[in-house]
């Protein structure tokens, strides 16, 4: 974990992987095979996401098997541990980094694929914090958008179209918010 609480990438897909196996029992091969699927169709293809192993995973005793198979661990059945029910919270209540990039992006994706595991307070917390950041976001580009208003050229079309797509995140954030109650 970077020092601001918010996430390296290799942490990204821990979360996903310890997420799956919250919601549900599944081999070694389809939850190494989900998180590739996943991470690829959330950043494209990412040499920052070359998923860790999922044996660390059981060597820190977050997963574990639920029979042991001898020697064929691609079709082992694991689960998620107590450790690792504690590991998958504290990874959900991660900070979110300023700014919007892929990796940001697929963190957010992951909190919003496992925020219901999160006790209800600690969600409204993650949405708060994640629209504030869309706030932000928004104050830095009208401010660049202010300076360059009479710059020749596409950059303030293309500032508008970022300007109105980071509005649309804050309210779809601040409307979540509102429906969770």
């Amino acid at each position: 974990m970077y020092r601001d609480h918010t996430l390296v990438p290799r942490e990204a897909v821990r979360l996903l992987a310890l997420g799956i196996l919250a919601t549900r029992e599944t081999t070694y091969a389809e939850l190494a095979s989900e998180v590739r699927h996943f991470t690829t169709h959330v950043v494209g293809p990412s040499l920052d996401l070359v998923a860790p192993p999922i044996e660390l995973l059981k060597v820190e005793g977050l997963v574990a098997p639920v029979a042991e198979i001898d020697g064929d661990d691609a079709h082992e059945t694991l689960c998620i541990t107590e450790a690792g029910q504690a590991e998958l919270a504290h990874l959900l209540k991660s900070n979110v980094r300023p700014g919007v990039s892929e990796i940001n992006k697929l963190i957010i994706t992951l909190k919003m694929r496992f925020l219901h595991l999160l006790e209800p307070q600690d969600r409204d917390l993650q949405v708060e914090m994640i629209a504030e950041m869309f706030q932000r976001q928004l104050v830095r580009l009208s401010g660049l958008r202010a300076h360059h208003a009479s710059t020749a050229g596409y950059l303030n079309d293309w500032l508008d179209h970022e300007i109105v797509q980071t509005q649309e995140s804050v309210a779809w954030f601040e409307g979540l918010r509102a429906k969770m109650g």
